[in-house]
């Protein structure tokens, strides 16, 4: 996230107590500690599924995300885990948890992009608190299964169904009343190359939730039932107090934006996202039509993919102490086409859209932002998540996924820093000597990829070169962004350099997939960030690695 600016720093002190109920006043030192401790919850939750979880996917990448929601599927806390999973969560709760009648020891699975979910192999796990006889909320984790038995290795195909992307599961439960359906958790595990990992990965996310309600029983108890749901009702008032003082520091208007998509990977090219963003003392209505139809490939979204989006560039505007809850995002509404990229119907691919889509809609949401004060937001960044998945099938199975990192676009305090994730995910790197020890895989360069940032009075970053070597045959599938189209500069900063990827030196188009042999070197060169502000550097050239 780029700095928060002084202007936005709204103190809670300026409430002498915030009354939560008709006998029972929280002041701000007690609000803030309520919310550290919801905070905590999630991040105990997070803690155990990273423990606990056998893929490297889960374990080392962190590509998980815990929360905390209330009785109504409204979003409470989070911890600090993946934007695109969060939001997503945010926006689409509320509609599973209403469909299910819920009884103590239950946990629900699904992973159903059109039923609450994102993409196939993000599955999610659901478990309702009770304090005796009362429902007083949810607990929820998803992770990122590395095989959620898609046609090809890593489950994220160049697919044009949904049903090619793997194994759909719709709201069921996996536990009921504490015991787990071992028929179904075996069918979920089975389809994976490695059942043995995926079902260690299903019991950490199950045992993530039943340390996350035992914490969130214990708190409500001690608090009391009434008193826990007055403190959420504050936590609400007092977040959505802050959104609204940051979105007035807005100039109210109509503000426009269009970029677009390098391809779908089925032959569709240079596909549009537009949005406006029209500001008024009320709030912020965000406004997609005009965006492409869906298309035959695999980045489209559902709309709470969309909506996961929204609210990370709005969240972003606000100050570090707004509490993550429904009520930050109460000022803003959205609308995108049913039918559209961004609002896709069943049964639309959706695979890239959860990772490449939702990164695009974050700078289209930029730009349209920077229209309103250019110094508020940074230049594009990457703008990909430059997703490379892998594997074999036979007689020694494998599965692999990751997520690469670029450069940050620069923004009015500053150059962007190089090689990171940006936006949507925050996932980290494999390191090196994990996925040599689990792959037959070698990593013969990792480095920064010097120049591939905009120009600028601010530099954007550098994106990264990673090399792998396949010391087995094996299949792989790419699909990355921003390798036609490169990241915009802001208030004249330069165009940042574009992605490549290769194969034995030979250039590979941006979404692929193919066989290798032992020996056969992949190289993806991700894209820079944009550069902020007229400079007086020109643009670097960054060579043949580039």
């Amino acid at each position: 996230m780029f700095p928060c600016r002084d202007r936005f720093l709204v103190r809670a002190a300026h409430d002498r107590g915030i009354r939560v109920g008709q006998n029972a006043v929280m002041n701000p030192a007690e609000l803030n500690i309520f919310s550290s401790r919801l905070d905590a919850i999630c991040d105990e939750m997070g803690v155990v599924l990273r423990n606990a979880a056998f893929s490297p996917n889960i374990r080392d990448r962190l590509d998980f995300s815990c929360a905390i929601f209330d009785a109504e599927g409204a979003l409470c806390a989070q911890a600090a885990h993946i934007p695109v999973h969060l939001g997503s969560m945010a926006y689409a709760m509320a509609d599973v948890v209403a469909d299910i009648d819920w009884q103590p020891g239950d946990q629900v699975v699904f992973n159903d992009p059109y039923l609450g979910g994102t993409h196939l192999p993000d599955v999610t796990l659901v478990a309702p608190v009770f304090v005796g006889e009362t429902l007083v909320g949810f607990v929820v984790n998803r992770a990122h299964h590395a095989d959620i038995g898609a046609q090809r290795p890593g489950s994220m195909p160049i697919s044009r169904t949904l049903e090619e992307e793997g194994q759909v599961i719709a709201p069921t439960r996996l536990v009921a009343a504490g015991r787990t359906d071992r028929a179904l958790f075996d069918r979920l595990t089975a389809t994976a190359g490695s059942a043995r990992e995926s079902a260690g990965d299903f019991s950490a996310q199950l045992a993530a939730n039943r340390a996350g309600a035992k914490a969130l029983a214990a708190l409500v108890s001690g608090m009391g039932n009434e008193r826990y749901e007055a403190g959420l009702a504050a936590l609400n008032d007092y977040a959505e107090r802050l959104a609204r003082h940051v979105l007035r520091t807005l100039p109210a208007g109509s503000y426009h934006f269009e970029d677009l998509l390098d391809d779908d990977g089925q032959g569709n090219r240079d596909i549009p996202i537009r949005v406006e963003i029209l500001v008024s003392p009320t709030g912020v209505e965000v406004d997609f039509s005009g965006s492409a139809p869906q298309v035959e490939g695999n980045v489209n979204c559902p709309l709470a993919v969309t909506a996961a989006a929204v609210l990370y560039v709005f969240r972003c505007l606000m100050p570090p102490q707004t509490p993550a809850c429904a009520g930050a995002f109460r000022p803003i509404t959205l609308s995108a086409p049913a039918g559209s990229l961004l609002n896709a119907r069943y049964p639309a691919a959706v695979a890239a859209g959860n990772v490449e889509t939702s990164t695009r809609v974050v700078d289209v949401l930029l730009g349209a932002l920077a229209e309103a004060d250019p110094e508020l937001v940074p230049a594009a960044s990457h703008g990909s998540m430059n997703n490379l998945a892998m594997g074999a099938t036979g007689a020694r199975p494998w599965s692999y996924y990751e997520t690469l990192g670029g450069g940050m676009g620069a923004h009015a305090l500053g150059d962007g820093p190089d090689a990171v994730q940006t936006h949507m995910t925050n996932t980290l790197n494999t390191p090196v000597e994990i996925l040599e020890t689990h792959y037959p895989l070698r990593i013969t360069r990792y480095m920064v990829r010097r120049g591939s940032g905009g120009a600028g009075q601010h530099r954007g970053g550098d994106g990264l070169i990673r090399e792998f070597e396949f010391l087995a045959p094996a299949h792989f599938t790419l699909l990355t962004e921003r390798r036609r189209h490169a990241p915009w500069g802001l208030a004249g900063g330069g165009r940042a350099q574009p992605g490549r990827n290769r194969l034995n030196g030979q250039p590979l188009p941006g979404k692929c997939e193919g066989k290798v042999m032992a020996g056969d070197r992949l190289t993806i060169a991700t894209p820079g960030g944009g550069g902020w502000g007229v400079g007086t550097t020109a643009e670097t050239d960054c060579g043949s690695d580039g």
